[in-house]
């Protein structure tokens, strides 16, 4: 393998770990509406009898600040949307009027704050250890290209010093949206 491939792919997947945390911060509740919220919810189906993404039965929209509207495509689909909702660990509790499901969205008390700044401090703890994962998968291709005289001992060195930069500034990256996140939920 080629050195600067091999360097150019630890760098797309520390970004990759980068980009799931982002993803998975969106549907971590700041106290206002938003469909990315919801939309990636599994919802079991009964009529399909199959697990399927909540964006892919129903339509999620935000008529007003602190509510979403779930719209099924399906509306045989709507008891069991509104179950999954209320079964979340969202804390949110649906209510089934006519074709649609609205969702209000409450204001976060002090506590609930709390728990969501321990989720996200855990979930960008988990996206560090993805990028160490990708570090040590760096640092052993660099042994193997070394081992297969593609690169020399300096060679090796300099391209793990690449590595470790790459995982530096990856960490960092997750740092500062860890504590964006957080002061968004903290914010009053």
């Amino acid at each position: 393998m080629d050195p600067d491939e091999a360097l150019l792919e630890v760098e797309m997947d520390m970004q990759k770990a980068v980009d799931h945390l982002l993803h998975e911060f969106s549907s971590v509740r700041t106290g206002k509406a938003s469909p990315a919220l919801i939309e990636n919810m599994d919802v079991y189906v009964r009529a399909y009898d199959s697990v399927m993404k909540l964006k892919a039965v129903a339509v999620v929209t935000t008529p007003e600040p602190r509510m979403l509207m779930v719209q099924p495509f399906d509306p045989s689909t709507t008891q069991d949307i509104e179950r999954a909702i209320r079964e979340s660990k969202l804390g949110l509790n649906p209510s089934a009027a006519d074709r649609s499901i609205r969702v209000p969205v409450p204001e976060l008390s002090e506590e609930r704050r709390r728990e969501m700044a321990k989720l996200i401090k855990q979930m960008g703890e988990e996206a560090k250890v993805s990028v160490r994962q990708v570090r040590k998968e760096g640092m052993d291709a660099a042994k193997k290209m070394k081992a297969e005289n593609v690169l020399t001992e300096d060679g090796q060195k300099v391209f793990e010093e690449d590595v470790q930069k790459l995982t530096d500034k990856s960490v960092k990256e997750i740092d500062l949206h860890v504590v964006a996140k957080e002061k968004e939920i903290m914010k009053i």
